[in-house]
């Protein structure tokens, strides 16, 4: 069963991503407003009372938060399954879910994608280097040393590909868009992963979405989008001007 769903938020987004991955591998058919959360209107505000991204719209329905939206999905398409099907392991893909969506949100998209992308091309300011080395530094290599700890010396988390593969996968995307790359050496489980959730089509699929979008200022990716094919809807809420406020890419 496909159902045509509406969604806000932009391609290199890890949470928007991490929604994106579930749906082409449901074969969901939808429509995106690939906008920032800085430049949403009062609409958008309406819709998404913190300002976050991604917002799924089902009909007259309006879900938020990506791990709510990944779940919502699961239950109205069952197969494949992304949640585990032992209660033990579906709390632990929860978890690490949650971890990336928090901890990885923080570091890697606070500490050093904002810093080094956003706020330079969108708001024209310098990043803090001294938050940027921190993170690279310090609180990223912390967050491999645990999930090296969890990761299996081959393969998915939990045998078949969860949510929560899918959220670390979506994350690093992220870092490697600030030229950060996971060292194979001293993390070969979580470089591995990254290597084989990458390589599977959803994310393949999205790749030149989000490269491309990378490369091109904000006011131009949805003119971008629909020359590459891109489901982008007519009509968009990222009429505001760039501010800062309640929103965290969520």
């Amino acid at each position: 069963m496909t159902t045509d769903y509406h969604l806000i938020g932009n391609y290199i987004s890890p949470y928007v991503r991490k929604v994106l991955v579930c749906m082409e591998l449901k074969g969901l058919a939808y429509t995106i407003d690939p906008i920032a959360p800085f430049v949403g209107n009062e609409r958008f505000g309406e819709l998404s009372p913190l300002r976050r991204i991604p917002v799924l719209i089902d009909g007259e329905r309006v879900i938020n938060d990506s791990s709510v939206i990944c779940q919502y999905l699961d239950e109205r398409h069952p197969q494949p399954s992304l949640y585990p099907a032992d209660i033990g392991d579906r709390a632990q893909a929860r978890w690490i879910e949650e971890y990336c969506d928090t901890w990885l949100g923080d570091v890697v998209v606070w500490g050093m994608f904002f810093q080094k992308g956003v706020k330079r091309y969108l708001f024209g300011e310098e990043p803090d280097e001294a938050i940027v080395a921190r993170a690279r530094d310090e609180q990223l290599p912390a967050a491999l040393d645990y999930l090296e700890s969890l990761l299996p010396a081959d393969g998915f988390l939990f045998g078949d590909l969860s949510v929560a593969d899918i959220g670390i996968a979506s994350f690093f995307r992220n870092a490697a868009f600030v030229r950060y790359t996971v060292d194979a050496q001293r993390w070969p489980r979580t470089a591995a992963l990254l290597e084989q959730a990458w390589a599977l089509p959803a994310f393949r699929k999205l790749t030149e979405y989000e490269e491309r979008s990378s490369r091109t200022p904000l006011a131009e990716q949805r003119q971008l989008l629909k020359e590459l094919g891109a489901p982008v809807s007519e009509e968009t809420l990222g009429t505001s001007p760039p501010r800062r406020g309640l929103m965290r890419l969520e």
